[in-house]
């Protein structure tokens, strides 16, 4: 049965206008009966070992399991910079060690202005292949996201290859639902309206079978569906792989709903879903 967890980054205008903390998001996946949480490292408080504790006994005591800590790396970058990123992600593969996390999110690669694709792959895979193999000396799980602002991989066809060309069992693949080209939820292209050339549903299947963690991207949900997406495509595709891994609440639209009233009505819905495809 698919698990539902709250992505902290749901209440990210009610964060970063000071009026919550992450513990307080963890008390909302609480009320909200949810089964897990996902952890942004913006919200982090601190990297002390205390807080860290902390943070880990509100889950534990609230039965809420944490899922992956979400990491914003950038492996376009090149020199000193590139090896920033890498020391992140390995900084924060850390840290979700020592909390007993097991997994953390990666991002690919945001083309430098003027670099193709194919210029910048083998330096997105020499960075994922070192940060993937020290996530394996740790004991925690990279997972790629597909991202489509302007960053590689951006099909399902691209994140194939780079899960194939890393080829590490510690490497997997967390799926986004609104994050593939084509996708009203894209940056490069009318926001709202699908771009069918694209086919964005197309690289949801293509992927599905790699992942182990599916976001569910909200991003209009004041009539208590989400409208941008169809999840009546989506959750089959899903079902007919077999996926079993967990699956976030990403809500992503604050321009049309407040945080505090979006994010129940999200939840309600994919819990529909969810029981509607017996999932």
């Amino acid at each position: 049965m698919i698990k539902l967890s709250l992505q902290s980054l749901c209440y990210r205008d009610t964060f970063n206008a000071g009026k919550i903390t992450m513990l307080e998001i963890i008390e909302k996946a609480y009320e909200l009966q949810m089964d897990g949480v996902d952890l942004h490292f913006t919200h982090f408080a601190s990297t002390d070992d205390d807080y860290l504790e902390e943070v880990k006994r509100a889950c534990l005591k609230r039965g809420l399991h944490m899922c992956y800590i979400g990491v914003s790396n950038n492996f376009g970058k090149t020199g000193d910079e590139l090896r920033e990123q890498i020391d992140l992600m390995k900084k924060w593969t850390d840290i979700a060690a020592r909390m007993g996390i097991p997994m953390v999110r990666a991002f690919g690669s945001w083309l430098p202005e003027g670099e193709s694709e194919e210029s910048a792959w083998p330096r997105l895979v020499a960075s994922t292949k070192e940060v993937a193999g020290y996530g394996q000396s740790k004991g925690v799980v990279v997972g790629l996201h597909n991202h489509n602002h302007g960053c590689i991989p951006a099909t399902g066809d691209q994140v194939i290859r780079l899960l194939d060309e890393v080829d590490n069992p510690y490497y997997s693949h967390i799926l986004d639902t609104g994050q593939y080209l084509g996708s009203p939820g894209v940056s490069l292209g009318e926001r709202g309206k699908e771009d069918a050339k694209w086919n964005f549903y197309g690289s949801i299947e293509t992927s599905a079978p790699r992942a182990v963690h599916v976001r569910a991207k909200i991003y209009r949900i004041a009539s208590g569906e989400e409208v941008w997406l169809d999840y009546d495509r989506i959750m089959p595709i899903l079902k007919k792989v077999g996926f079993n891994g967990w699956m976030s609440i990403v809500f992503e639209g604050q321009d049309e709903l407040d945080e505090s009233a979006a994010v129940p009505l999200a939840n309600r819905y994919m819990r529909s879903l969810l029981a509607r495809y017996e999932m």
